[in-house]
């Protein structure tokens, strides 16, 4: 196979700010198919959705139905600027922030909003997301590792997107809310930019050239177990012990996504940390071992506004299932009102914090003052390689295949484009 073009859904909102960096092309289409080019572009630009369906840009006037910004030549120096792109949506770390991309910028309309599209080829966008998902100053052999498995997954993903859609959660009981998340919900592209997917920020981050080395070493190689390119998740701790694909995700057992014993993500050092991970994951403190505190008030009120069900007072908090990890993945809440039961891990996660908890491997006890002290161990899901325990063997002096089948079992590492 050719190595692919990949579309990714970067943000969605109503006006979109835009600053070209050298000399792009504009192709505007319109509802009706009329087209409109327009050679040149470089500067600002704002676009905006029409309560008439379609997009305006001052560089064309009327609107547009679909807006694409082409470059006009690839070089250092010619790339796009998005203004205030949100990441980590709904997690602790959710900011807003200024990002750059090469590649192509497609703009479409979604309901009431535009979604800004990023055309770009497959190794270009895994320099991105190595260097986003971890740090582009990380050990060079955790970059290829990873540059593995974030290809890995990518082509697991356009796969699956040729296939029947996935059977959805099923309808939650009246005291039963259990779902998960999968990752072919989007229409429109590809991938999307943030955690839901992998994480993409254009040439924001991918700043040295180990993460460009990190790439090019490893082109065109993927996980496979028996023939077919793997799914390769992985998360940013597991505390000890990674979990089962069927904790998060589907019922269903997933031969490489298999519980390892992890010792070495407790050995990260602050040295490590820092070069390994982004500045706002850095601000993550603690994250091995973690401890919360809720009044049985706090809680209460805490779970009424994320479950949007008032239980009353929350009398106990009982783990019905969990993983090898320890990972939580059916939860009852017994209230004064009312009982529930929550799964899977990330809707515990969310349903007991502001944002969400590291993980769900946490232990309850109730405190003297009729509170809750949650002692939880790990960040993330758990699933596949645990990208502080890879940082710390690739530190150590283990090649990335080491890695690799140190995590994922019986697999192979292939290449499939070259």
């Amino acid at each position: 196979m050719k190595e692919p073009i990949i579309t990714v859904g970067i943000m969605s909102a109503r006006i979109i700010g835009v600053e070209l960096c050298g000399l792009y092309r504009l192709v505007a289409v319109g509802s009706d198919g009329r087209r409109v080019q327009r050679e040149r572009m470089t500067g600002r630009q704002q676009l905006e959705a029409q309560d008439d369906g379609t997009i305006r840009c001052a560089a064309v006037p009327g609107g547009w139905h679909h807006l694409c910004f082409q470059p006009m030549e690839e070089a250092e120096d010619v790339f796009f600027e998005l203004q205030s792109v949100t990441i980590g949506v709904r997690f602790h770390w959710q900011r807003q922030e200024n990002q750059r991309f090469r590649g192509s910028l497609e703009l479409i309309r979604e309901g009431d909003l535009l979604t800004a599209v990023n055309a770009i080829a497959a190794e270009e966008y895994l320099t991105s997301v190595i260097s986003s998902e971890m740090s582009a100053t990380a050990p060079l052999e955790l970059l290829k590792a990873h540059a593995v498995i974030s290809r890995s997954w990518l082509l697991h993903c356009l796969s699956a997107k040729e296939q029947p859609a996935a059977a959805p959660p099923p309808l939650p009981a009246a005291d039963e809310y259990v779902r998960w998340y999968e990752r072919d919900a989007h229409t429109h592209f590809d991938v999307c930019a943030d955690d839901h997917c992998q994480r993409y920020q254009g040439i924001t981050r991918a700043s040295t050239p180990q993460a460009r080395e990190a790439v090019v070493a490893t082109r065109g190689q993927v996980l496979t177990w028996q023939g077919e390119v793997c799914d390769a998740r992985f998360s940013k701790c597991c505390g000890g012990r990674s979990e089962r694909f069927g904790t998060c995700w589907a019922d269903r057992e997933v031969p490489y996504l298999q519980p390892v014993d992890d010792p070495f993500c407790a050995r990260a050092d602050a040295d490590l940390l820092a070069r390994a991970l982004n500045g706002y994951d850095c601000e993550t403190a603690g994250f091995y071992r973690w401890q919360v505190d809720y009044s049985r008030r706090q809680l209460s009120e805490l779970v009424r506004q994320r479950s949007g069900i008032d239980l009353g007072d929350i009398l106990r908090l009982t783990p019905l299932t969990c993983g090898a990890s320890g990972r939580i993945y059916r939860l009852r809440i017994e209230g004064s009102l009312r009982s529930l039961t929550v799964g899977k891990e990330l809707e515990i996660r969310r349903i007991l914090s502001p944002s969400h908890l590291y993980s769900s491997a946490f232990t309850v006890a109730r405190r003297a003052d009729g509170g809750f002290r949650l002692q939880g161990k790990g960040w993330g899901h758990g699933v596949g390689l645990c990208q502080i325990g890879a940082a710390v063997m690739a530190d150590r002096g283990y090649r990335y295949d080491e890695i690799l089948h140190y995590y994922y079992k019986d697999i192979e590492i292939e290449k499939r484009y070259e």
